[in-house]
């Protein structure tokens, strides 16, 4: 893929506009990212880029979605080695605006909501994350004017409340769901595994042990699940855990025991001074097991 250009670079909403009518020749794909690329956002364009015609790129660190004890000033900037990535990758378009852009007025006084449904899990931990990340996911949405939206699996919670609210507000585009793409040792891709030392890592894959001892579980039931990935967490006291669930993976309720059908089980826990996430849908009940992760996308649109 060396000879793919350097992709076009907007930073304002003016050359957003000049750059994006040179796209009206066919339908238009959009990743959203906050910038420090890895393998995990190349699979998302790889995907969009074999559905789309044209994709863009947004790199742009939100203010609103990290709370005032988060590391908004600690997380990675990359920009050089992220356009490469855009580069090799084939990308049409990165736009990279900086707050004053996104947010002309300072602190926009109407958000998006995200709900009941952001604040459970991910959003009890972190209040007001959600809103933060719809209410800039919407914004991407109407200023790239694309028509597919690509997400990882991995934010299985952010790609639920952007499905929803796609939905819920009738928004023209369809958002389509990728596969975890995780490290050869099974560690779920993410900017943050840069903040991991070399002993920190080897903690943090008790998370993707516990998944995979849970889905194992998964024909002898919820209760047998929950133990299962449990008991890889307990094992590893470094890992402070902060949840593990087993949840409908459209509600985000706890499945009673007598449940079968497809889940969710997901887990959160912060090793050394990194919080990490990771999940995998799982099918509860005889035959059940973990859906296939790795391969394959899904998608639903947005009408």
């Amino acid at each position: 893929m060396s000879e793919n250009p350097t992709p076009a670079v907007a930073r304002t909403r003016e050359e957003l506009r000049a750059e994006r009518a040179r796209l009206d020749d066919g339908d238009v794909a959009v990743v959203m990212t906050m910038g420090a690329l890895h393998e995990g956002h190349a699979r998302l364009i790889r995907v969009a880029r074999e559905r789309a015609r044209h994709v863009i790129v947004t790199i742009f660190l939100n203010p609103l979605q990290f709370g005032p004890k988060e590391d908004l000033s600690r997380y990675p900037r990359t920009f050089d080695a992220d356009l490469e990535i855009c580069r090799a990758e084939g990308v049409d378009l990165v736009f990279a605006p900086t707050p004053d852009v996104i947010y002309p007025d300072g602190d926009p006084g109407v958000r998006i909501s995200a709900g009941p449904l952001g604040d459970v899990l991910e959003g009890a931990s972190r209040p007001g994350h959600f809103d933060g990340v719809l209410t800039v996911v919407g914004k991407l949405l109407h200023l790239t004017r694309a028509d597919s939206a690509y997400y990882g699996q991995k934010d299985a919670q952010q790609l639920l409340l952007i499905r929803r609210m796609v939905r819920d507000l009738d928004m023209p585009v369809e958002i389509v769901s990728v596969p975890t793409v995780r490290e050869a040792d099974g560690l779920a891709m993410s900017s943050r595994n840069t903040y991991l030392s070399e002993s920190d890592h080897e903690v943090a894959l008790a998370l993707s042990q516990a998944l995979r001892a849970g889905a194992q579980a998964a024909p002898e039931g919820p209760s047998a699940i929950r133990r299962a990935a449990r008991a890889v967490l307990v094992a590893e006291p470094l890992a402070q855990v902060d949840y593990l669930v087993l949840v409908h993976p459209t509600t985000l309720q706890d499945v009673p025991d007598w449940y079968r059908g497809e889940a969710l089980l997901a887990v959160a826990a912060k090793v050394g001074t990194t919080r990490l996430i990771d999940n995998t849908p799982v099918v509860v009940g005889p035959g059940g097991g973990a859906l296939d992760v790795f391969s394959g996308v899904e998608s639903a649109p947005g009408t």
